[in-house]
């Protein structure tokens, strides 16, 4: 909690007597922190930043920081008026100190790009909601929050002593609206106070000195009061055998306004000036100690209420009364067990959220509350010195909070892209998106946007989405609404169009997979809302079907081996039983023949069928079944004599973790490209047993056919799609043997 210190020890010339400042500041610090701080005091010194730089730094020594954070408090404005270059902080106080400073000066630029203004936009609230959570969402540690909050409350003191109203006014706004809320929702409670004092004073200076009129006492007198009372209630408690850690508060000015203008009452009707917290093990001490409150005080009527027996709506569980305490001052108590109280500072029911009445956001709570336990923990972290590593943590990972060049604030799920923007803030300006830059420079369309950026989308006066946009290994959209207005958009263009177009893709892609003899006919009919084949290639084009859907109806695809065969041969079909011999006992073949596992069979060389090919067995004469693809050209011209060994077979539970593929890639060379299609296929766990080239100099033309090994159809698509987008690569597809 940040106590009341008195002002900064002065020398008869008003400067600042340094050796009684480090004295008070550095009193449980060593010897060498001493040192590491009077060498950023001089350096403060000699760039005529030590005003404030000094009150920064006592702030953060008050909330209990490590020597580092005191350090980039001291020396954040010379870095920030870039008098203090990166270099020199780093050489002298090291990478650390640098990330500090570094950190808060980007979410000083995150706020610049949206300065707060007075607004009578309707997405105003929800704007400043999404600009306190960025500010949070661009940082990585912990102790930057904590810095920019000691930097504003210095700048508010500092303000103070000024005549400047603009100022006053602007900083008042900022406490107001993000500064205040954020350090309520850390669980700060001293710097929320005099935030919200501050900015209460500056906005309405009338209303801050009647109220400070009414208390009719000193701050300093009321927590001398609070200090007498906690003392004797501690006393009456253990005269019980009651063991209780005891808190005392006194209200501050501006709440004391808040609730007077919440309940509309007087300052008389306030009972919660002054008040105690109690904290005991077991619900049964929370009523004992209320029996002792109401023993020692005259309890208020109608000043009571039982959230234990009747917890709120939210969960929060408390006993609260009214007392007349010594003297005939009233007091607030609130008694509660351990349980209950880190339920209620950390859990559903937080005081802040019942309080500000803002939807429930689990996520958005939950990083809160872990930054809020981090907070609790420090004292215990810095003395074991793992303090820098401990409080380093990453915020809001799947978020991401970006602006708009009119300062809107764009909340948009980690990943998302300048496609997904354009699609959240208009289906026009999704369809009509051809580019965009983050920060004023270009991006490509898929490249995931950053915390904090500005972000302006450059449009075509007229135009629509790229097919390529749905393809989700080009990762050009992650968000479900824009991947439902392009799916749209392309239903509602010419059906013809559609139907050509999603023929094209339909071939480049089956190609692309080795399915070079497929029924698109029949293959329809296993499309769920497809009818016919046009229906097929009309929702392919417009982007109703996805190419998944059809893929995977490939992989179901189970035609009668007997299709293939002259009604007449049906009768002939056969196992032959020298392929039936089981093997041991428990063991799952990956192949089942004919609706029987655990039959002899071996992959067929010439076209290396994998998991998600549509098989057929042959009967072999000697080697058991050999396993085919539906569209391998040897099946397809199997003669009329031997169609009566071909057997239905389908992929069974034991499936191998690899199978061996042929792929050939067409491309123009250049100097990197093997290592360039090795990085990606090892980036997908894919082994490469043997590749092979052929250069055409005179072309500047390279063939390369590889043979990997991966474990389905899924893999394999997802490996071609990877390879295509490396640069120079004309096509890449799977080939047989």
């Amino acid at each position: 909690m940040v106590k009341v210190r008195e002002a900064q020890p002065l020398l008869g010339d008003g400067s600042i007597d340094i050796d009684a400042w480090l004295k008070k500041i550095m009193s449980k610090r060593t010897v060498q922190d001493e040192s590491m701080v009077r060498t950023a005091y001089d350096l403060a010194h000699e760039y005529h930043v030590v005003q404030q730089g000094l009150l920064v730094a006592e702030i953060l020594d008050e909330l209990g920081l490590d020597t580092t954070s005191l350090i980039a408090g001291l020396l954040y404005e010379a870095f920030h008026t870039g008098k203090l270059s990166a270099a020199r902080l780093k050489e002298i106080f090291g990478n650390d100190a640098y990330k500090l400073v570094a950190g808060v000066q980007e979410m000083d630029t995150v706020h610049a790009r949206n300065p707060l203004k007075v607004s009578e936009n309707e997405n105003a609230e929800e704007n400043l909601h999404n600009l306190r959570k960025m500010l949070l969402a661009v940082v990585e540690d912990v102790r930057v929050v904590l810095i920019k909050l000691a930097i504003h409350m210095s700048a508010m003191r500092i303000a103070a002593q000024t005549k400047s109203d603009s100022l006053k006014t602007q900083l008042a706004y900022e406490a107001k609206e993000i500064y205040a809320p954020l350090a309520n929702r850390l669980g700060i409670g001293q710097v929320k106070w005099e935030l919200e004092d501050f900015a209460f004073r500056f906005l309405h200076p009338d209303l801050y000195k009647n109220i400070a009129t009414l208390l009719d006492e000193r701050r300093v007198d009321r927590e001398k009061y609070i200090a007498m009372v906690q003392e004797q209630l501690k006393n009456a408690l253990l005269q019980q055998d009651i063991h209780a850690e005891i808190y005392g508060r006194v209200k501050h000015i501006y709440s004391i306004w808040r609730k007077m203008q919440r309940k509309m009452v007087g300052y008389n009707e306030i009972y919660d000036v002054r008040a105690l917290r109690i904290i005991v093990p077991t619900i049964a001490d929370c009523y004992a100690a209320l029996g002792v409150v109401h023993t020692l005080w005259q309890h208020i009527p109608k000043e009571f209420d039982d959230y234990i027996a009747n917890p709120k709506s939210n969960g929060y569980k408390s006993l609260h009364t009214a007392v007349l305490g010594p003297q005939g001052r009233t007091i607030e108590v609130q008694i509660r067990t351990r349980q209950m109280h880190e339920q209620a500072e950390l859990g559903v029911a937080a005081h802040w959220r019942y309080k500000e009445g803002r939807e429930h956001e689990p996520y958005y709570e939950k990083k809160l509350n872990q930054l809020r336990q981090i907070l609790n923990w420090q004292d215990e972290l810095v003395l074991d010195g793992e303090a820098v590593e401990a409080l380093r943590a990453e915020f809001f990972a799947d978020r991401v909070y970006v602006f708009t060049p009119k300062g809107d604030v764009i909340d948009l799920p980690n990943g998302a892209t300048a496609i997904d923007l354009a699609y959240h803030i208009h289906s026009s300006i999704g369809e009509r998106c051809r580019g965009a830059k983050v920060n004023g420079r270009m991006i490509p369309l898929n490249q995931p946007l950053p915390n904090g950026a500005q972000v302006e989308i450059l449009t075509a006066k007229e135009g629509g989405p790229s097919r390529d946009w749905l393809n989700p290994h080009l990762k050009y959209i992650v968000t479900s609404r824009a991947k439902a207005k392009i799916a749209q958009w392309f239903k509602l263009q010419n059906r013809d169009q559609n139907i050509h177009d999603g023929r094209e893709n339909l071939h480049r892609e089956l190609k692309r997979l080795g399915f070079d003899h497929v029924n698109i006919k029949e293959l329809s009919h296993l499309v769920a809302k497809c009818n016919s084949e046009e229906d097929l290639l009309a929702g392919l084009g417009s982007g109703d079907i996805k190419m998944s859907q059809v893929i995977g109806a490939l992989q179901r695809l189970k035609h009668p081996p007997q299709a293939m065969l002259h009604p007449a041969d049906e009768a002939k079909a056969h196992i032959s039983p020298a392929v039936t011999t089981p093997r041991k006992k428990g063991k799952r073949d990956e192949v089942i023949v004919a609706g029987i596992d655990n039959l002899l069979s071996h992959m067929a060389r010439c076209c290396k069928p994998i998991p998600g090919d549509e098989i057929i067995g042959y009967i072999t004469l000697g080697e058991g079944i050999a396993i085919h693809r539906q569209d391998c050209i040897n099946v397809l011209q199997v003669s009329e004599a031997k169609k009566s060994r071909l057997v239905p077979v389908q992929w069974g539970d034991k499936i191998r973790n690899n199978y061996s593929v042929d792929i050939v890639i067409k491309a123009y060379n250049r100097r990197g490209l093997v290592r360039d299609i090795s990085a990606i296929v090892s980036g997908e766990d894919v082994d490469i047993i043997t590749i092979q080239s052929l250069t055409d100099k005179e072309s500047n033309k390279a063939d390369f056919r590889l043979k990997i090994e991966v474990p389905s159809i899924d893999v394999l698509g997802r490996v071609l799609t990877k390879i295509q987008q490396i640069p120079n690569i004309i096509e890449v597809f799977r080939v047989d043997a």
